[in-house]
């Protein structure tokens, strides 16, 4: 206990110390137009309407003024006059009238200030100035938790980016939008579709009828696609990846768990290439062929796709980069291969046997708040139960063999199956059309649209998908031994929109 005692002591110094040599200097404030703002929203109801939705009590440096914002507040959330009496008698029932300085100093802020014309200006430098000092509060603490012997760097670092991102959306955001404001918004983007009949609203997938029905895939969404091992998950989302890239030039991170990288790459190289990823393995091309995939894969060379490959990526590791990629590369969507490779963060407690469903549904949660938070769709693969190769009958997918969690199913904005009858033996769809090198999208959560089944091409030896009506699909049949086994490097190309060729750097 001693010990404990004694090391807290150290560790208080430490912070008294680092508290001394930070806060040396006065903190960024601008008292002169506090008053002048106060002053102003007690001369003019206009001015009050105008700002209050933007500033807030805690931007205010000097305690008085948060008290007497507090006042105005909570006489305008009533619906009640503002002015010098009643902000006065508003503070004399809250018991802070002789705090304050009483209703003389009250009294005082409106002689600072002759008009509220600028009151927006003066607004925006106080606002300037309490983001300063959250900058220096979040600063410190994050200099103050890294001298803690216990601190999770990874945890702490996470949680910095979070605290900065957080200053950033409360103080340039306001918390609503109007009704007049919104349809207005809502009115430009129905004018906007109807002057282009073929744009989408979301990101397009380039399946055309898939993209019909749901429009794209919409920002903020959490979009899981599910299926047993075989189906092709990694080869749909890659041909959507290319099409994203390419066709509609989106920017796309990719975040896989299972295949490295350059495997990955290689995938997209013989899909564009149409050779086949068996012989861009052996290396066995002829001449046409070399000049043929030199031709092809320029405009592979020339997207932004950021593929990352860190095995077993933390949940808050995923935050932090999908940050730093909208930030850098304004990416468009994130794909991450596959959900339950990536790993929670629960307490020491609950770790163990039996809680993976909990780390799970941590997971679902978070990936679900990130899409809210960079306002971009999300699409994360998942696995199925087992329960759907011991089924008798039909093997199409249900919401209730999605795996280890009902809370993936609860998350998502849209649950899709992929579904190959072909893999069972099976020769025709329910509906009799034949499954040979045919898979079938089910469409079987959509929060915002339909349900239904949409029908694509899959071409075995290259391991990509098609719309059906695509050309030259009869020349593209083959085996498929396209899957690898996966390595643990961490790859991220560097450089994947200039001349050269494509670039990695290794980390």
């Amino acid at each position: 206990m001693e010990g404990n005692t004694e090391k807290k002591k150290r560790n208080k110094l430490a912070e008294a110390q680092l508290d001394l040599s930070a806060y040396g200097k006065i903190p960024p404030q601008a008292l002169d137009l506090e008053e002048a703002i106060l002053g102003a929203l007690m001369l003019d109801q206009d001015a009050v309407t105008n700002v209050i939705d933007l500033v807030k009590e805690d931007m205010f440096y000097k305690e008085a003024h948060r008290k007497i914002f507090s006042a105005i507040h909570a006489l305008f959330a009533d619906s009640q006059p503002i002015d010098i009496l009643t902000v006065t008698n508003q503070l004399k029932k809250q018991g802070e009238l002789d705090i304050v300085g009483g209703p003389y100093y009250i009294a005082s802020l409106t002689n600072r200030v002759s008009s509220s014309a600028n009151i927006e200006f003066h607004v925006r430098i106080i606002i300037e100035k309490h983001i300063q000092r959250e900058l220096i509060r979040v600063s410190n603490d994050v200099i103050s938790q890294a001298y803690q012997d216990t601190t999770d760097a990874l945890q702490l670092l996470d949680r910095a980016g979070q605290e900065l991102f957080n200053i950033a959306e409360h103080n340039f955001r306001k918390s609503h939008s109007d009704m007049k404001s919104l349809i207005h918004s809502a009115l430009k983007n129905i004018d906007a579709a109807r002057q282009h009949e073929d744009s989408l609203r979301g990101v397009p997938s380039g399946f055309t009828d898939l993209d019909r029905i749901t429009s794209g895939w919409q920002k903020s969404d959490l979009i899981i696609i599910a299926a047993r091992p075989g189906m092709g998950k990694t080869a749909f989302v890659l041909s959507m990846a290319r099409n994203m890239a390419i066709q509609f030039d989106r920017p796309i991170a990719i975040f896989s768990l299972e295949m490295s990288s350059l495997q990955l790459v290689t995938r997209l190289i013989s899909a564009e290439s149409q050779i086949s990823n068996e012989k861009l393995k052996s290396g066995k091309l002829s001449e046409q062929e070399w000049a043929m995939l030199s031709q092809r894969i320029e405009p592979l060379n020339d997207s932004t796709i950021l593929i990352d490959d860190t095995p077993a990526l933390p949940v808050f590791d995923l935050r932090a980069k999908c940050r730093r990629f909208k930030q850098q590369y304004d990416i468009q969507c994130v794909i991450i291969d596959y959900l339950q490779l990536m790993s929670g963060q629960i307490d020491d407690k609950d770790k163990g046997r039996g809680n993976r469903e909990q780390e799970i549904s941590v997971i679902s949660r978070s990936l679900k708040t990130l899409a809210k938070e960079l306002d971009i769709p999300i699409i994360a693969l998942s696995q199925l139960n087992r329960g759907v190769e011991t089924r008798t009958g039909s093997k199409k997918p249900v919401l209730a063999d999605l795996r280890e969690s009902g809370a993936i199913e609860q998350d998502a904005d849209m649950v899709l199956f992929i579904y190959r009858p072909e893999y069972y033996k099976i020769d025709t769809f329910a509906d009799g059309t034949p499954s040979q090198n045919m898979a079938e999208i089910i469409i079987a959560k959509h929060r915002n649209g339909a349900l239904d089944d949409v029908k694509l091409r899959f071409i075995p030896h290259l391991a990509k998908f098609e719309n059906v009506s695509s050309l030259d699909f009869d020349d593209m049949l083959g085996p498929n031994h396209s899957f690898d086994e996966s390595s643990n490097s961490f790859i991220i190309p560097s450089s994947m929109n200039t001349e050269s060729d494509t670039e990695v750097t290794e980390f």
